[in-house]
Formats: C-alpha cells, sequence, structure tokens
C-alpha cells in the first residue's frame, strides 16, 4: 500500500513499437490522457504539437512514428529529480486506432493519436456460433487465444449445456456474460482477464481529504438494495421449474451490507430475475449470486479527482481516509482517467463503489 505523494514532480514515458520517443517528439508532447473503464476497453489519448515553427512546416501527421496498427506503451510516475525515472509505473499498452489532426486560428496544429488496449481487438467482426458443455471461464480462454492474448481467467466452475452468441462482437458476448455471472472482463498488458470483482483484495493506495483528494463527491442510496435475489427458468429436460437465491455478500469492511441495513430499516424485498435462459440449478444460484453482490456494491458510490497516481486503476481497491467513520473506507475503484499536461500537471478522476458501512 502507498499514499499520495504531492512534493514530486510528474513525468511520462512513452514507447512506440517498444522503443522510446525520439526527443523531437518527447518536446513535442502536449498532452496525455488514459481512460480505464471496466464496461470497456481502456483508451489513450496523446497529444503533440505538429508545427515546426523554424521550417514552417507541419511535423508528425505523416510521420510512420504515429502510423495505425503501432504499439503503444504508457509510463507515469513521479520523480525527485531529472536523472531519477524509476517510479514511473506501466499503466496501458495499447495499439493506435485513429489519428485526429487539429488545425486553427487560436493555436498551433496539432495531431492527436488515439488507440486502445488489446480488448478492442474483440469489437472487431459479428459472429454467430454456439458453445456446447463448456464454462463461461473455458468460453473467456478460448476468445482471448483467437486474439493472440494470454487468459488469466478465473474458474466459474458452472459447465453450461449451451450458449449462443447471437450476431455479436467478441466484446459484446463476453460482456454479457461476464455481468451475468457478475464477473470483470479487461485486459492488463497482453493478457485478458474474467474475473469475479477483487473488491476484497489489500487496498493499493489510501487517499485522505486534505491530502491529495481535490474533490470528492459519495452516494449512499438504499434504492437499489434488496435482501434476496431469485433467478427463475426452467430445465425442459428434467421438465421442472428452477429457482436460484443469493443473499449473502462479502463486506468491504464495515459491519453491515447494504441489503442488511436495507431490509432492517424498510423489510424484506426481493429482486426476481426470469428474462435469462439458465439450464441447471448449478447456472441458476451463479447468476443469482452474481447479480447480488454487484447490485450489493452499489450501496455507497462515488466519484471524484485527486493528484495523480499511477495505482489508481480499474479494478483495483483504495481506501479513502478523512470523510467521517461512515464513508471512510476500503472502495472499489471502477472507472479512472489519468490526465496530464506540461501546464496543469498530473491529476486522476475515479468512479468507486462499496457494499457496506
Amino acid at each position: 500500500m502507498s499514499t499520495i505523494k504531492t512534493t514530486l514532480v510528474p513525468e511520462i514515458k512513452i514507447l512506440i513499437k517498444e522503443r522510446p520517443l525520439p526527443i523531437e517528439a518527447e518536446l513535442a508532447v502536449l498532452s496525455l490522457r488514459v481512460l480505464q473503464d471496466l464496461e470497456a476497453p481502456a483508451m489513450f489519448e496523446l497529444k503533440l504539437n505538429s508545427w515546426d515553427t523554424l521550417k514552417s512546416e507541419i511535423t508528425w501527421l505523416d510521420d510512420e512514428l504515429l502510423e495505425i496498427g503501432n504499439t503503444v506503451e504508457v509510463q507515469i510516475g513521479y520523480r525527485n529529480n531529472k536523472n531519477s525515472k524509476d517510479n514511473l509505473k506501466k499503466i496501458l499498452i495499447g495499439e493506435i486506432t485513429g489519428l485526429e489532426p487539429e488545425f486553427s486560428e487560436e493555436s498551433s496544429p496539432s495531431a492527436i493519436a488515439r488507440g486502445y488496449d488489446l480488448l478492442h481487438r474483440l469489437v472487431r467482426g459479428r459472429k454467430t456460433r454456439s458453445f456446447t458443455n463448456m464454462k463461461d471461464s473455458s468460453i473467456a480462454s478460448q476468445i482471448a487465444r483467437e486474439h493472440n492474448l494470454g487468459d488469466r481467467v478465473k474458474d466459474s466452475n458452472v459447465k453450461l449445456d449451451y450458449v449462443l452468441q447471437a450476431n455479436q462482437t467478441d466484446l459484446e458476448f463476453l460482456l454479457k456474460r461476464a455481468r451475468l455471472i457478475g464477473y470483470e472482463l479487461f485486459v492488463e498488458g497482453k493478457d485478458l482477464y474474467f474475473q469475479p470483482p477483487q473488491n476484497n483484495e489489500t487496498e493499493v493506495l489510501t487517499l485522505e481529504w486534505g491530502q491529495g483528494i481535490i474533490e470528492f463527491y459519495f452516494n449512499l442510496s438504499t434504492m437499489s438494495q434488496v435482501d434476496m435475489v431469485e433467478v427463475y427458468s426452467w430445465n425442459p429436460q428434467q421438465k421442472k421449474a428452477l429457482i436460484g437465491k443469493a443473499n449473502q455478500t462479502e463486506k468491504m469492511q464495515g459491519s453491515k451490507s447494504g441489503p442488511d441495513k436495507t431490509k432492517k430499516a424498510f423489510g424484506k424485498s426481493t429482486y426476481s430475475i426470469v428474462k435469462e435462459p439458465v439450464y441447471t440449478q448449478e447456472e441458476a444460484d451463479k447468476v443469482a449470486k452474481g447479480q447480488f453482490n454487484d447490485m450489493a456494491l452499489d450501496y455507497i458510490t462515488g466519484e471524484g479527482t485527486c493528484v495523480g497516481h499511477p495505482e489508481l486503476r480499474a479494478g483495483k481497491t483504495i481506501e479513502i481516509k478523512g470523510v467521517g467513520k461512515r464513508f471512510s473506507g476500503l472502495y472499489y475503484v471502477t472507472y479512472a482517467n489519468h490526465l496530464y499536461s506540461e501546464e496543469s500537471g498530473y491529476c486522476t478522476e475515479i468512479s468507486v463503489r462499496r457494499n457496506a458501512t
């Protein structure tokens, strides 16, 4: 675990095709943005000054450096002096997918190289196919290999008789399967991850009001909370109804979960799922548990901005302190937007969730 230090100088390092930027390009960097979201491929946006004042000509727009498909590695962090880059951390490996020149009377021409992490490969093309007698985790592993990605999947345990991918991109299909069983889908480096939320892992960072937090807004709401999730379906082979149930979640600190607090204050309530076809009792229970855990994490949500830190990443647990007993504690990061420029320095915008107080 680490804490935010605000006295260091932010610094970035960009590698394209595994090579550092030439010094001319490094000096031309105007800004960098890296956005990580558990609901979409991570995105990067690199903006370069594209005007050579001495030669009065356009630069970089036609350079091989910004060729579509080039791999990009982004490192960011802080340094103590001009020769110290040990604190830079890799936060994204991606590929350039687009180039956006900007011309304005108010500023010099610029070029924005935009791209995504390797999860974007799953967006290209739609497929219709079926998977039989496979787990969701096995399906995710197969699709990872089809896109030349390593697979870092957690066993989903339940073998499924039949799953249809119906005119969907691989990303649409896997995201739907992940949401159904309460899993997450993302790419880190060159590996595809398919796993439950890691919201009970040890915190990687501590933020404290007055020491690095610029602004933060929380929302505690019981409106989406219920104390029971039930999944109803029909087994055509055995000709009997299936009912999966879940009413427990592992709390992120705190003594009471959102569902428990809601039940105590307002009585019993149930959320029923009837439109998702499941064919075994195991599958019904798996879906119910995944949906219950996801619902519980919406008990407390928050979003804010703080001094930039590369360890603030979607899919990581952090601690927030100094915001009162009820709201201080562990939070799960679902969104992180890293913003860097020479003029404004480095800050990070985040969204978080929590299931207990």
